[in-house]
């Protein structure tokens, strides 16, 4: 069967009527039930709680509360480099834009415009630059890192379909990571600007930055923009920027500057938190 004929009967599901009601269980404190539903998707994803900051599940009061855990102190060290690796997951691609297109997969590209919810002027700045797409499993970390110190000048919040990001849905449905809601962050840093983008995806309940809280819901009909210049939020290298509830993508952004990845990364390659992405 066909990638695009496998995800055909997203096109038909309620997803939004099913983000919704999987964020209210998932928010919900039940007990020996919220237990022994995490307990249960530990087994079925085979999820590490030896590095987690509180290892019991019947330590999370609920599901959110375990899906957005915390790691033990020093379980992800940062690599010296200029940029590291900001989530744990695995790389679905990375490389050069071309003008101002992003690779997808194979017979897919999406623009930076539509990515970044139609600023032109925004995607400007990154023509001819580079990207690197990454994937979160529901078995990992699921906290956002930042890449580079960097200094908070937008939000963008983008409304949008909420299609699974894994990898056979990034292969069937054209334009994919511009097509879902997602929540564009814009950082002034040292080597120029920075576009860092959360993406939505089915059952994700929400998406939250540490300077802001739970963007969604509520799921505005429409782009919304909130401006941070002259508030001196900065996060240093490795800080938490952000949150999914439940698995998704982020998509970064650079301008076109000198950037070299690290030789290791290849597509589909696993990844962890603070590892060396680029210099």
């Amino acid at each position: 069967m066909s990638d695009r004929l496998a995800v055909l009967p997203q096109y038909l599901l309620p997803k939004k009527a099913i983000n919704a009601f999987s964020g209210l269980v998932a928010g919900s404190e039940m007990g020996a039930i919220t237990t022994g539903i995490i307990r249960r998707f530990i087994r079925r994803y085979d999820v590490n709680m030896a590095e987690a900051a509180k290892s019991d599940p019947a330590s999370y009061a609920s599901f959110n509360a375990f899906f957005t855990r915390a790691l033990k102190d020093g379980a992800r060290p940062l690599a010296q480099a200029s940029w590291v690796c900001p989530v744990d997951g695995a790389i679905s691609q990375f490389g050069a834009i071309e003008r101002d297109q992003i690779f997808q997969a194979k017979g897919h590209r999406y623009s930076t415009t539509a990515l970044v919810g139609g600023d032109a002027t925004l995607a400007a700045q990154f023509e001819n630059g580079h990207f690197a797409t990454l994937y979160l499993s529901p078995r990992d970390y699921h906290r956002i890192h930042m890449p580079c110190e960097g200094t908070l000048t937008r939000m963008i919040y983008v409304p949008g379909d909420l299609f699974s990001v894994n990898p056979a849905t990034a292969r069937g449905v054209p334009g994919l990571f511009a097509r879902n809601e997602r929540v564009v962050c814009v950082f002034d840093t040292a080597r120029g600007p920075l576009v860092l983008v959360l993406v939505g995806a089915t059952i994700v309940g929400s998406m939250a930055t540490v300077w802001h809280g739970v963007v969604n819901p509520p799921r505005r009909p429409v782009v919304t923009e909130w401006h941070y210049q002259g508030q001196g939020i900065t996060l240093a290298q490795g800080a938490e920027m952000g949150r999914f509830l439940l698995g998704s993508t982020v998509v970064m952004l650079w301008p076109n500057t000198a950037i070299r990845f690290n030789p290791d990364w290849t597509p589909a390659r696993p990844i962890r938190l603070g590892e060396k992405m680029a210099d």
